[in-house]
């Protein structure tokens, strides 16, 4: 990271710049890089947040120039970036653009590659300082690695006098294994090449807006920490519903499905960031150890069976359009046992949140694209109202949209205006797009930016990975165990509804009920 001697540190309104570096991207030919990645990194450039002399080096299977790549990044700059398209700043990127064609298990083409980058350190001045992003298969991560200590690209040499050693970082997609005993493999591998401080484990919804402000929001003011616990909240709803289906995502998803997909990685960070204690600060030591001990006491019901619920989507209608069942999907085998939708019941073991249940659900095919954060409050322990004058009154409830509306809405009751003494429910809203005149940033901006200056706070490591796991092998396995038949793989749902019946009954065992999707 680059460092002006004149800049007072207290001052945050000169924003936080990346240091001359490469960065090597692994799977550019997949959507993410053409949708997210390459965007996010004219982006950065076009806001002055990369050095002149930062480098992209693409590595593919493709027959391809530097030019040609540079087009494929052009192309999906112009059709995804979310600044402004400005051509001197393109031009300027333009030039540190370089593409080394190869396969994963050819060592030739990684020397060339070590060659390229070497290159870069003179024309460019990037300083040996080389980040390498692995949006491949998972499957693909230990090849990967092991070649890029075969070639020496992830040892940094020694500091030359008076200077600082370079700096080498890895960054891997999920999922991060898919149980406990393949993330342990998988960290041990990684361990074996790079130092721990060099890992980055990307879940890109810890770069959204929105789940930075629910920090903010629970210790920056004290209107909420009085009341963030069990003797006020009754419990706590933690949905992501997608309204497509699995597209062309056939090979990875099925035998993957929704809870390892979404619920180990994204909606388990979610539960740890709402449930966890104030940190000491915001350094990456303080927030993960808080976020840890939150996940070691969550605890998975009893009765697996009963506390959770799964479904796989069938034929239905969504948006007027009809569209096919899970197992009518291209490369999708017709006995598939799969879930495209998961919702479970957990608690957490500490004096905060003792007997307050956390539901979390996650389901593809659903009325709509939605991932929220919902705190319920307790009721009124008395109301000195007839039962006519709050029938439509329900709970209090904080709740904090993370995508698409980013926001918070507070629901709390009010008098209806007029004579008589009538009390609904109002919300009071907080919108990102109303109340600011910059537009949030892409998870993937603020993570990259993150990865290039060296600052871990966002990224989960290890031991919160493996806590997940823990969590979820347990259910996984129970699901496996019970799989066998047509009547105990996972509950059909329509297309466009709002998941299955056995999800609502999840709920009502309890007396509560989903918000709608």
């Amino acid at each position: 990271m680059s460092r002006n001697p004149l800049r007072d540190p207290r001052d945050r309104r000169i924003p936080r710049l990346a240091g001359p570096c490469v960065l090597v991207l692994f799977g550019v030919t997949g959507d993410l890089a053409s949708k997210k990645l390459l965007p996010a990194i004219y982006d950065l450039a076009n806001r002055g947040l990369l050095p002149p002399g930062f480098s992209l080096v693409g590595f593919a299977r493709r027959d391809w120039a530097d030019a040609d790549f540079a087009q494929i990044t052009h192309d999906a700059v112009k059709a995804h970036a979310r600044t402004p398209f400005r051509e001197e700043v393109w031009q300027q990127l333009a030039e540190g653009i370089r593409f080394v064609p190869g396969e994963f298990h050819d060592d030739v083409a990684f020397d060339r590659l070590a060659l390229t980058v070497a290159e870069l350190d003179t024309e460019r001045g990037t300083g040996g300082n080389y980040a390498f992003y692995l949006s491949v298969p998972p499957n693909a991560f230990p090849l990967v690695v092991q070649q890029l200590k075969r070639s020496g690209l992830s040892s940094p040499p020694e500091a030359g006098e008076g200077r600082r050693r370079p700096w080498r970082r890895v960054v891997i997609e999920k999922p991060f294994g898919h149980d406990l005993a393949s993330a342990q493999q998988l960290n041990a591998m990684l361990d074996a090449v790079f130092p721990a401080s060099a890992v980055f484990r990307i879940d890109h919804y810890l770069g959204k807006e929105t789940v930075q402000n629910l920090l903010a929001m629970r210790f920056a003011n004290t209107l909420f920490e009085p009341i963030w616990n069990r003797s006020y909240v009754d419990h706590v709803q933690i949905t992501m519903s997608e309204d497509i289906g699995i597209g062309g995502r056939a090979g990875y998803y099925d035998g993957i499905g929704a809870a390892r997909d979404v619920i180990q990685n994204h909606l388990l960070q979610l539960l740890a960031l709402t449930a966890m204690e104030e940190p000491l600060s915001f350094a990456a030591e303080s927030l993960r150890a808080e976020k840890e001990k939150v996940l070691a006491a969550v605890q998975i019901p009893d009765d697996i069976a009963t506390g959770t619920a799964r479904g796989q989507y069938a034929a239905g209608w969504q948006g007027g359009i009809p569209v096919r069942g899970y197992l009518e999907e291209d490369g999708i085998p017709a006995d598939s046992v799969t879930e495209t939708y998961a919702a479970i019941r957990l608690t957490i073991d500490n004096r905060r949140w003792a007997g307050v249940p956390f539901y979390l659900r996650t389901g593809k095919r659903l009325p709509t694209r939605m991932t929220e954060i919902a705190v319920l409050f307790q009721r009124a322990p008395h109301l000195p109202f007839d039962a006519t004058d709050t029938q439509e009154l329900g709970e209090n409830a904080l709740v904090i949209r993370v995508q698409p509306d980013e926001g918070v809405t507070l629901r709390f009751g009010s008098k209806v205006p007029g004579s008589a003494m009538e009390v609904r429910d109002v919300n009071m809203d907080f919108a990102y797009g109303e109340s600011f005149t910059e537009s949030s940033p892409e998870a993937y901006e603020r993570l990259l930016l993150d990865v290039l200056i060296g600052d871990p706070p966002l990224f989960p490591r290890q031991e919160e990975v493996e806590l997940s796991w823990q969590i979820l092998d347990p259910i996984e396995d129970f699901w496996a165990d019970h799989s066998g038949g047509p009547s105990h793989g996972p509950e059909q749902y329509p297309a466009g509804t709002s998941g299955p019946a056995s999800a609502d009954r999840l709920l009502a065992r309890d007396g509560r009920a989903w918000r709608r999707i």
